[in-house]
């Protein structure tokens, strides 16, 4: 992570965790998968997945999360070996677990971005498909090949791929396993970042910088307005919109922001998360 700032004393690097890390600095929680050799995601990892964005969620210290990998993958996808040995049933058992924790992913309050430093594949693309903004390094790979496996997507990929580049283009890619490059996945609007190798994660943490104190409890309506407005028709969108904003108005931040503007312009409040 950039800067010289040390972890904060309550800060996790690793403890907590087998196959992951958290480290929080500075109101930014920087998680890194970490499951050598290819960060293929197995239950036990998906638990933590979901334990770890849970944990942020609630954490006040944390105003935004960056989600990243090792340089040359950040996820190649399920566990297939764990995978192969599961039955129908077993996977009749698991299969809602598996959804579930990388919606708690999706769920997480305060902004995230996805640092795809290197392949993401199957899960890897579904756990990125999560996050609200994906920056790719130039050398990562994309793509949701589980066809190839006599599959589909279990963990969200043909429900958020559809609502992120539509129905056809989610097709294609579901149905040939298509891997893309970086510049693809640009093109095809699937990220919105492409860096030179070896920077992902150091520019997500720079995007991630411009919430540090801003107003929690507004981000967090942002999100939910967008996302849950997205699943529904327009004019039960509008009122989801509209409780939101309503909402708002019995925050702290509400009050300071107006009177910043008032007073200084925009830009210049000094939000305290409330």
């Amino acid at each position: 992570m950039t800067g010289n700032a040390a972890p904060t004393a309550q800060s996790r690097a690793g403890t907590d965790y087998r196959y992951l890390t958290l480290d929080i600095r500075d109101g930014i929680a920087l998680i890194t998968l970490d499951r050598p050799p290819v960060n293929a995601l197995s239950r036990d990892m998906q638990e933590e997945i979901r334990a770890v964005a849970q944990t942020v969620s609630a954490d006040d210290r944390v105003d935004a999360v960056v989600f990243s990998g090792s340089e040359r993958i950040f996820a190649a996808g399920a566990d297939i070996k764990e995978m192969s040995r599961m039955s129908f049933s077993q996977m009749r058992a698991e299969a809602g677990a598996l959804q579930s924790a990388f919606s708690a992913v999706a769920a997480i309050g305060q902004p995230t971005v996805a640092a795809i430093t290197g392949a993401a594949l199957g899960g890897g693309m579904e756990l990125a498909l999560c996050c609200d903004r994906r920056i790719a390094a130039e050398t990562a790979m994309l793509g949701q090949p589980e066809i190839l496996l006599g599959i589909i997507p279990g963990a969200g990929g043909t429900q958020r791929l559809t609502r992120l580049i539509g129905p056809a283009a989610a097709k294609e890619l579901c149905l040939t396993g298509r891997i893309l490059s970086a510049e693809d996945a640009l093109d095809a609007r699937i990220v919105e970042e492409v860096v030179p190798a070896g920077t992902a994660t150091d520019r997500a943490v720079a995007w991630a910088r411009q919430f540090i104190g801003g107003p929690r409890a507004a981000l967090r309506a942002v999100k939910e307005s967008v996302d849950r407005g997205g699943e529904v028709d327009l004019a039960t969108g509008l009122s989801i919109e509209r409780a939101l904003f309503e909402g708002l108005f019995a925050t702290e931040d509400r009050d300071i922001g107006m009177a910043s503007f008032i007073k200084e312009g925009p830009g210049k409040a000094k939000f305290v998360g409330r």
